[in-house]
């Protein structure tokens, strides 16, 4: 998990950010790896790693194959290889993911499927 949390902390190492100053709402989709640092609503699909920044707030439906939350996130997350959820993160969904991990002083509101790993 370390090796992942330094592409975290260098946002030149991730393809896309959306700035703390910026509010989507609606649709999302991505193909490598993305962090909202912003304010997003809406339907998250990808099959690559989502990042949610400590400033950010998310209320969505999540579909990718790694979601990091280091931020605020409602609703509901399907993993198809990992969700991290990071200290003082708070995460009110219900989770189906072959894979968690949950740092020590995170908040974690929810359910959680461990499902088997996609192909």
């Amino acid at each position: 998990m370390s090796e992942v949390k330094d592409i975290i902390e260098d946002e030149n190492k991730i393809d896309t950010v959306i700035a703390d100053d910026i509010e989507l709402r609606g649709r999302l989709v991505f193909k490598h790896s993305l962090k909202i640092k912003g304010t997003f609503e809406g339907k998250i699909e990808s099959d690559g790693h989502l990042i949610v920044g400590q400033e950010a707030t998310v209320s969505a439906d999540i579909k990718a194959g790694i979601v990091s939350v280091y931020g605020k996130v409602s609703g509901k997350i399907r993993a198809d290889k990992r969700v991290e959820l990071y200290k003082k993160s708070i995460t009110r969904a219900d989770l189906v993911t072959p894979d968690i991990s949950i740092e020590s002083g995170s908040h974690f509101d929810g359910t959680c499927v461990m499902a088997a790993k996609e192909k």
